[in-house]
């Protein structure tokens, strides 16, 4: 029986394996089909460039429009197999034809960029490249250009473990010279208060967090006006940032002083006599652009506001008042910053209630010095309050103060309080920090938790010092977790395969001894039909028993 339980053992292991191996094939096989680029889709909108002539290539558009011929691979993932007009697809960096549309980075900028929904149909016969294509279709019937300013829905840039985006696209980074200074006639007169007051960082104390942090390695996106890049308090604190309202140019400039005040709040640095200061003041503020004569930007803009901070590798994304959360398409795109792990504050609606893609975003409204609130803010929709009524910060064109009342200036200060804790807590993600910031409040008198006031007032030094239990345990099992698995992809596969040899080597034991009880009641491994007949090598053809029998 030796022989017999030598070749049943054989077949076994070589079935186990095939199949093991199948489904290993398999596993592998399908994390590489999750893991391919995803097309832009027909019915949204993107930024685009029309090929002129088959002479040109990935590297020379990348170098035209995004400044930079390295990028061609971006352009490459972004289009590749995707049907063109002509019934051909993108698999070749330097193969293009004339009339193929390419989807763009969010980032591009030059002649030949094009906004709206990717055309069907080739373009005109003028071949330009810079016009809309006027004689395609597109889905919906909607024009191919597009609103201005619609940028291309981003995927994000890597994710850092807590800390938002890896990378910084040219928004996101500060230039080495300030714009010029903001001219035209749509510019407002800069403003002045008689009353200039201070009680906003008084109140929030948070110079009494700097010992902890500053909010050093923060890029907070200030979606609003824009922001003063001239103004001395922010004086390297400000990145190139976007314009939506145009759809090319910086953000770095602002005609009504908004987005600038949020920005002192979130990021002002003292400077000689001018001792104001924002919350975060070694944070950097990017400043995205949807407004610039006070009229309402659309939704569709406010959106695309939301998905160029996402971009630009904004770890938290401070929404003004020209944003509304209410409307669909803003939240479904604070709902995708969300998922890229970026800490989201905004206004809480005044009408309606919270949408339930804000779930996990910081919600705020703001109060005056005695505590009433400056708004009549939708029911159970605040989750946290800070000042918003006579709020002091810088100005723009030179003004040294700016005094102000809304919620987007509790929106400004509680963004910077985000900064803080992120800074001083890179460990925690998104949600975590969004959970600190409410659970770290200073409650506000007769306030109640589905009330006017959320859970309280945002305090930056406790947001930043305070240890929260949930927290503890929640790292706890993390790391025990890390130590069990090992970490990594590597260290699954490990245990995978020990799990995988425990198996085995419970199925041979299982084996072998339903084989040995068949061969001592005289029976035959039904495997034997399964493996070739013949002698075993080395040894006499003798029978199996009479081999037996002689040793």
């Amino acid at each position: 029986m030796t022989v017999k339980v030598t070749v049943g053992v054989r077949v076994s292991l070589a079935r186990i394996a095939a199949r093991f191996t199948a489904a290993v094939t398999a596993a592998v096989l399908g994390v590489a089909v999750a893991g391919a680029p995803a097309l832009a889709a027909d019915n949204e909108y993107v930024q685009y460039y029309a090929v002129t002539s088959a002479s040109e290539n990935l590297g020379a558009i990348a170098e035209r429009l995004l400044h930079d011929s390295g990028r061609s691979a971006e352009i490459f993932k972004l289009n590749a197999g995707r049907r063109q007009p002509d019934g051909g697809s993108l698999t070749d960096q330097n193969k293009l034809r004339a009339g193929w549309y390419l989807v763009l980075p969010w980032d591009a900028d030059g002649p030949g960029v094009q906004y709206g929904f990717l055309p069907t149909k080739a373009p005109a016969a003028s071949g330009t490249g810079t016009s809309a294509d006027k004689g395609g279709s597109v889905p919906d019937g909607k024009s191919a250009s597009g609103p201005a300013g619609q940028a291309a829905k981003p995927t994000g840039p890597p994710t850092a473990p807590g800390g938002g985006s890896a990378t910084r696209s040219p928004a996101g980074v500060v230039p080495k010279t300030p714009p010029p200074p903001s001219t035209g006639k749509k510019c407002v007169a800069a403003t002045v208060s008689s009353r200039p007051s201070n009680w906003a960082m008084t109140r929030l104390a948070a110079d009494q967090a700097w010992k902890h942090s500053r909010g050093t390695g923060q890029l907070v996106a200030v979606v609003d006006s824009g922001v003063d890049g001239r103004a001395a308090q922010l004086s390297g604190r400000v990145a190139i940032g976007a314009n939506i309202v145009t759809g090319d140019g910086r953000g770095d400039s602002d005609c009504m002083g908004t987005g600038t005040a949020m920005a002192g709040l979130v990021a002002a640095e003292p400077l000689g006599e001018l001792t104001f200061a924002g919350v975060a003041p070694e944070a950097v503020v990017m400043p995205v652009r949807v407004v610039t004569d006070g009229r309402a930007a659309d939704p569709a803009g406010q959106a695309a506001a939301i998905e160029v901070a996402v971009s630009a590798g904004a770890t938290v994304v401070a929404l003004g008042s020209h944003v509304d959360v209410t409307q669909a398409p803003v939240a479904q795109a604070i709902k995708a910053a969300l998922e890229h792990n970026i800490v989201v504050v905004a206004g809480a609606p005044v009408r309606g209630g919270r949408p339930a893609p804000l779930d996990g975003a910081v919600l705020v409204g703001g109060v005056a010095e005695n505590g009433k609130p400056a708004a009549a803010y939708a029911p159970k929709s605040v989750d946290v309050v800070a000042p918003g009524m006579n709020v002091s910060s810088i100005g723009i064109n030179g003004t040294k103060t700016f005094v102000g009342s809304g919620t987007q200036y509790a929106v400004a200060l509680t963004a910077g309080t985000a900064a803080l804790v992120r800074s001083s807590h890179p460990e925690l993600t998104g949600k975590q920090v969004a959970h600190r910031l409410t659970a770290t409040t200073e409650k506000m008198a007769g306030a109640q938790a589905d009330g006017w006031y959320g859970s309280g007032m945002v305090s930056p030094v406790a947001a930043v010092t305070q240890q929260l239990p949930e927290e503890t345990t929640a790292a706890a099992g993390a790391a025990a977790g890390g130590r069990a698995s090992g970490g990594g992809g590597a260290r699954l596969a490990f245990v995978l395969t020990v799990l995988v040899g425990l198996l085995l080597s419970a199925l041979l034991v299982f084996r072998f001894r339903g084989t040995m009880r068949r061969a001592s009641a005289g029976g035959v491994d039904e495997l034997d039909n399964d493996w070739p007949a013949g002698p075993v090598p080395g040894e006499a053809n003798d029978s199996v028993s009479s081999a037996t029998g002689s040793r």
